[in-house]
């Protein structure tokens, strides 16, 4: 008996200890955001949190930011005609056709994979467009939807072999990119070229003569206007959405902040294109996939299936994603693109030939890709890399023209920068895996 009563003691002691009773008039203790503190803090808060971000290896586009300043500052050292409103508009062009495989290849590289095939899969969607319009009389636009369909067609089943078959990406595509250069080189015959009459609706879009609103000056000063609207409403909707969640919202003046720098920058950009010929319908197309594009990525739900999946398949597939719809689905996409780059390159030339998508093409947009900040390890990057990484390449191409340089040091520079922009991802995520945040 004595015992059991020492027993039921200490067992009451040790709930007393171990659980103690809570007050129920207690007020609750309230959590805080660290990033609302860091905007209490006005502008001492960000250079906080910018230098804390630089520490745990989040540098964003930082480096190629950075990288293009430099790139520019020497080439207009070396030859006053670089940043002239002529070579500007140049690039603004030349980068466009490139820059849609490489929209295309962030998808895949969101997942962690690769697409090898992009380049002859916009080469033969060129050939497909010339012999439908140029060999059968088919309507034009009618040819040009029948070409994107040809390469979504073509990256699903690239897609299925991968998500369903289990073959490595690496592998389909590597096939493709032979297979479908010779199906290319099968359609072209024995001339190898096929001219496509300038006129022709998608051909005469993208021609290197054809700017958007042609008859009026204003037209880059439209397209800046549109962007600054758009980019207003676009944060000032998710300050309200942000609001009804209870979660941290970018405060009315770092938006008005934002806006107006972005004005500056986009008007800038129209007063020098205007000095030239206007802005290019194939700059306007560009822009467009890639705001298009970036707000699938970033607002829809198919946009953060994607991430999650090239975040961690097992995690995606235990949330219920279904893994292999996404793969395909990114892969036709990737065929899209290729397809609608093929596109532009048949408006830069009027014509399809043996060289379209060839050479370097698919170097240069993944370089595109890796440089402006999507990781060539899956889950991380922006559709906007595409812009940033075009800009660097081209930029370099355009300079060294402009210098007179070989073809051979383009590609041993273009190929060190592609160098440098990978190892900077690396050390960046070990970074991020020692403070945590990976």
């Amino acid at each position: 008996m004595s015992d059991t009563s020492n027993v039921s003691k200490t067992d009451a002691t040790e709930q007393d200890t171990v659980a103690p009773a809570e007050d129920p008039t207690a007020a609750p203790v309230a959590v805080v955001d660290p990033r609302l503190l860091v905007r209490e803090e006005g502008f001492k808060g960000y250079i906080t949190e910018f230098k804390r971000k630089i520490k745990g290896g989040e540098l964003g586009s930082l480096p190629v930011f950075v990288g293009l300043i430099i790139i520019w500052t020497i080439f207009q050292a070396k030859n006053s005609l670089f940043l002239s409103a002529d070579n500007l508009s140049s690039i603004s062009y030349f980068m466009s056709a490139t820059g849609m495989l490489a929209i295309g290849l962030v998808f895949v590289l969101l997942l962690g994979e690769i697409d090898l095939s992009v380049g002859s899969v916009s080469g033969l969607a060129s050939t497909v467009f010339a012999v439908f319009v140029v060999t059968h009389g088919m309507n034009p636009w009618l040819a040009l939807v029948l070409t994107i369909i040809t390469g979504i067609g073509i990256g699903a089943i690239q897609g299925w072999f991968f998500a369903k078959i289990g073959v490595p990406a690496f592998v389909v595509t590597l096939a493709g990119f032979l297979g479908w250069n010779g199906l290319m080189l099968w359609l072209l015959g024995s001339s190898g070229t096929i001219n496509i009459p300038a006129d022709s609706g998608p051909v005469h879009l993208l021609g290197q003569n054809s700017f958007f609103m042609d008859q009026a000056v204003v037209g880059a000063y439209v397209l800046a206007g549109l962007g600054v609207v758009l980019a207003l409403v676009g944060q000032f909707n998710d300050q309200r959405r942000r609001k009804a969640a209870g979660v941290p919202f970018r405060p009315t003046s770092e938006i008005l902040l934002r806006v107006v720098l972005l004005a500056i920058a986009s008007f800038a950009a129209a007063a020098v294109l205007n000095n030239a010929s206007g802005v290019s319908n194939a700059l306007v197309i560009f822009l467009a996939s890639l705001v298009i594009v970036d707000f699938v990525l970033r607002r829809t739900t198919f946009g953060r299936k994607v991430f999650a999946v090239g975040g961690g398949i097992e995690a995606a597939r235990r949330a219920g994603i279904s893994v292999p719809m996404v793969r395909i689905t990114v892969f036709a996409i990737s065929g899209a693109f290729a397809a609608i780059g093929g596109m532009f390159f048949a408006g830069q030339t009027a014509s399809a030939t043996l060289n379209a998508g060839g050479g370097n093409t698919l170097m240069l947009a993944i370089a595109a890709a890796v440089i402006g900040g999507t990781s060539l390890f899956g889950g991380r990057g922006s559709v906007w890399s595409a812009l940033l990484g075009m800009l660097v390449i081209q930029s370099i191409q355009t300079g060294l023209d402009l210098l007179n340089m070989n073809t051979s040091i383009q590609y041993m520079i273009t190929g060190g920068v592609l160098l440098g922009a990978v190892v900077i991802d690396s050390v960046s995520r070990k970074s991020q895996k020692a403070a945590g945040r990976a």
